[in-house]
């Protein structure tokens, strides 16, 4: 049989290949702490399943493919909170950011296109851009720099006439960059200058730690037909299995053609969006103040720990929550494979998300890994403990 070459050119996700060892780790009694995967275990509000609860329709019926009103206008009522003015008419509901960000770039990319993403950057990118038939050309970054990436001299000269748009993750994931009112301001201007779009993945806009306000690239009205925000429900309120997420843009052309793909799957889950919608009415700044604060914790216990590991090397993320390390071994997938399949303390193990499949260039990220910060202190800091102790056998074995 043959298949398309497209999805040949995919790879299996780095967060998620490792489910069958960690299942067989598992079996053999192990428990294993999880850093690999952005699931909170914050609680999800109870206004969503309460929301649910009350639905009394006699039938379950389509969504409209656009988006339920209710939540279009509840979108719209939490941007216009922040200072974004934005109408109905700029919103699209979809099935999560991931199916945001799937339906844009199957708008705006094609065979032999490319679009900049700085590296590293979330690996599911390299997904969403492959099927299309384009590709992703690197914007490189370093941790020495803390991962910053929005200079002009760095950027154009990667601008050919193939690029078609420039997608950022803001706050940054796998980094925890924070981009500053004036390198937002410089991704605009060369996205302006280039007639290029500029996709700005913001899921994980109210966790930031530092006394900045909340940005959007949407408060750069100037350059309305050139922004895309793509955002969820799924980080802000603990809710990723709902997939409620959102397309916003000012550029109607785009919306019209990401109106045909909407209408191809019909519509968003009709619950989801209704649940979705009372979330954003019941919750607000102190509810995402409380949050913000819980995760400024769990950082500050992974940084304090990750300090007792001799060798490794980080930054301590501005927000989002997540952290790349460079870690003192040859090779983190296969100390992935060492702690799932042999070692243990105690019965206890970790697995996290091995950096390479964040990066497009060859050779890069082979001993990172990115750490996602969601489940409670002591078990973060369980965690970096046995990912201390399991560097120091896996070395050890690795001399011998």
């Amino acid at each position: 049989m043959k298949f398309s070459g497209r999805i040949e050119r995919c790879a299996l996700s780095p967060i998620r290949k490792f489910h069958p060892y960690v299942v067989a780790a598992q079996a053999q009694g192990k428990k294993v702490y999880h850093l690999n995967i952005g699931q909170p275990d914050v609680p999800t509000p109870r206004a969503f399943f309460d929301a649910i609860g009350d639905f009394r329709e006699s039938v379950l019926a389509y969504a409209p493919s656009p988006g339920v009103e209710v939540y279009l206008d509840a979108v719209k009522d939490y941007y216009c909170g922040l200072g974004f003015e934005v109408g109905r008419e700029d919103i699209l509901a979809t099935y999560g950011g991931s199916e945001a960000l799937q339906i844009v770039l199957s708008c705006i990319l094609g065979e032999g296109d490319e679009i900049l993403v700085p590296e590293p950057f979330y690996p599911n990118y390299m997904t969403f851009v492959n099927v299309t038939g384009a590709a992703i050309r690197p914007i490189p970054t370093s941790g020495a720099e803390g991962y910053r990436f929005a200079f002009r001299d760095r950027i154009e000269p990667l601008i050919n006439d193939r690029t078609r748009a420039i997608m950022v993750t803001n706050p940054g994931n796998p980094t925890g960059v924070v981009l500053s009112k004036e390198e937002m301001g410089v991704l605009v201007d060369i996205a302006k200058k280039h007639d290029l779009f500029l996709i700005g993945d913001e899921v994980y806009r109210e966790l930031v730690y530092g006394d900045e306000p909340l940005s959007s690239f949407l408060e750069f009205t100037g350059a309305a037909e050139n922004i895309v925000v793509v955002d969820s429900i799924s980080k802000r309120f603990s809710a990723t299995g709902a997939r409620v997420g959102a397309i916003l843009s000012r550029n109607h052309e785009l919306l019209g053609h990401a109106l045909k793909i909407c209408q191809g799957r019909l519509c968003a889950a009709t619950l989801d969006q209704i649940g979705a919608a009372a979330l954003y009415r019941a919750l607000g700044e102190g509810y995402y103040a409380e949050i913000r604060e819980q995760y400024r914790s769990r950082r500050d216990a992974v940084v304090e720990s990750l300090k007792n590991i001799p060798g490794a090397e980080f930054r301590c993320p501005e927000g989002a929550f997540y952290l790349m390390v460079k870690l003192p071994v040859d090779d983190a997938e296969k100390l992935q494979y060492f702690l799932l399949q042999e070692f243990d303390d105690g019965g206890d193990t970790v697995m996290y998300a091995p950096g390479e499949g964040f990066y497009a260039t060859p050779g890069m990220g082979k001993n990172e890994i990115r750490i996602a910060y969601v489940t409670k202190e002591e078990d973060l800091r369980r965690a970096i403990e046995l990912l201390g102790l399991g560097i120091a056998a896996y070395n050890k074995k690795q001399k011998e």
